[in-house]
């Protein structure tokens, strides 16, 4: 099939007339610039390169928004932590299922074509293993299957309390895995893997997974076929750094440097208090910096500095993480803004090649996020994956705009509504704004939440 655009985002910029050919594997076989219009008419916008969404927790969907509460609780990650407990309690399988699609459905609306899902809800409510111990990935699996987004499943690792070996409280007992345990999961999912649905593998943090497991999940994630991609929540708070540096000796992304982990399969999430040799020991292994940033502004936790990373060769990627925003455009304009107030300059985080921000921005967290997925090349290029996102930049908001400044202003000077349609792997899911089965999707997520909302405690 082909796809024929009035603009497209080529990797050596923008381009008029192009045509996008696609192949029956959901791959692009040909693209073609200044293509005329002989053919057929064109869509009329500025196709882009699809996001991928390199960190999700799809069930704190439900909850977002729900802990903006001044109270006795730490006012940190840590409070906000016991929010979050107090409704995983709760759900079921078709909770999981039912929140994920919604979650997943609202990605796929704002320009996501793919997500990493780091996935630690595995047990029944009091932490007694599943009959089926893929019940809850199963769920999650179900839905990106349901709504077409190209899904990499990361089950995670979770053993302990803190790097003290303190066993799991009540509230963390539907985490826990033995190793073996782990690994065999691991193995029955990654035995079902497709083009568009991968198995990769997630050790929860340092503080959670102990050196000895980490150990053995790193070694077997190597595999003797092909490697999976190994995410890591890693060096999110100050606390969490001095509290690693009292039982390790050494700060956490240092920790994994040492040990000889790091490489392109990896992505460290957050690693947002970090020394600048642990910025470029992260850039020399080619791990990529998995960034949330609205999280990450959320739950207080502090601020990178992406503009040094980006001047040491860093990769990054974006997560919606938590789904207190499930947009990239405002993940990216956080985390520039972010260094906007700190460093009290402007336009920071950019490739000197491509000066505008919004265009670099784009370009790099693609391509970031495509590596830490494990699926290669992504961009509007022969033999990467058709996952493309039209924006209707026939819109008042972009009259007068110069070419070359349409995804800043589609970034930078956001309006609701210019995101017209979006393909996976060719297939059209988005059309008008809106995912093809946002109805069904949205009436059980609605009824999920009832549900649980009735079973609360008051």
């Amino acid at each position: 099939m082909e796809l024929r655009f009035e603009r497209a985002l080529l990797p050596g910029g923008i381009a008029r007339e192009v045509v996008v050919e696609i192949g029956a594997d959901g791959r692009i076989v040909a693209v073609a610039r200044d293509a005329g219009a002989a053919r057929g008419p064109y869509l009329a916008g500025l196709a882009l390169p699809g996001m991928p969404n390199l960190h999700s927790h799809a069930f704190q969907r439900a909850m977002a928004g729900s802990a903006e509460v001044a109270a006795a609780a730490e006012g940190s990650f840590w409070g906000w932590r016991d929010v979050m407990y107090r409704f995983v309690g709760r759900l079921a399988p078709q909770d999981v299922a039912a929140i994920t699609a919604f979650a997943y459905v609202e990605m796929l609306e704002s320009g996501y074509t793919a997500v990493a899902e780091f996935h630690y809800l595995h047990h029944d409510l009091d932490g007694t293993p599943y009959a089926a111990p893929a019940t809850l990935a199963d769920a999650v699996r179900g839905a990106a299957r349901a709504t077409g987004i190209r899904h990499l499943l990361l089950p995670c690792l979770y053993q302990q309390g803190h790097f003290d070996r303190r066993p799991l409280g009540a509230a963390q007992r539907r985490f826990h895995h033995d190793t073996d345990a782990f690994l065999e999961l691991v193995e029955a999912l990654g035995a079902g893997d497709t083009e568009r649905e991968r198995t990769g593998v997630a050790i929860h943090s340092l503080r959670a997974v102990p050196p000895e497991a980490l150990k053995a999940v790193a070694a077997a994630a190597r595999g003797r076929g092909r490697a999976r991609p190994v995410h890591i929540h890693v060096a999110e708070q100050a606390r969490e750094v001095a509290d690693c540096i009292a039982a390790y000796g050494r700060r956490p992304v240092e920790f994994l440097l040492e040990g000889g982990y790091l490489d392109a399969r990896w992505c460290l999430v957050h690693a947002t208090h970090v020394t600048t040799a642990e910025l470029r020991g992260m850039a020399t292994a080619g791990a990529v910096l998995g960034l949330c940033p609205t999280t990450e502004a959320n739950l207080g936790d502090g601020r990178f500095a992406l503009d040094e990373f980006l001047e040491l060769g860093g990769i990054f990627g974006l997560g919606s993480d938590s789904h207190v925003s499930i947009d990239p455009r405002e993940e990216l304009r956080t985390a520039e803004y972010n260094l906007r107030l700190w460093r009290e300059r402007r336009v920071l985080a950019v490739r000197p090649a491509t000066p505008h921000a919004g265009t670099s921005l784009w370009q790099d967290a693609v391509a970031g996020g495509a590596r830490a997925l494990g699926y290669g090349a992504a961009a509007l290029t022969v033999g990467a994956p058709a996952d493309l996102v039209l924006v209707d930049t026939r819109r008042a908001e972009f009259a007068g705009v110069p070419e070359a400044a349409l995804l800043d202003a589609w970034i930078f000077a956001p309006r609701p509504g210019a995101l017209a349609s979006v393909w996976v792997g060719g297939e059209a899911l988005v059309t008008d704004g809106r995912h093809r089965d946002r109805d069904a999707v949205e009436r059980d997520y609605r009824a999920s939440l009832a549900r649980l909302t009735a079973e609360a405690p008051r």
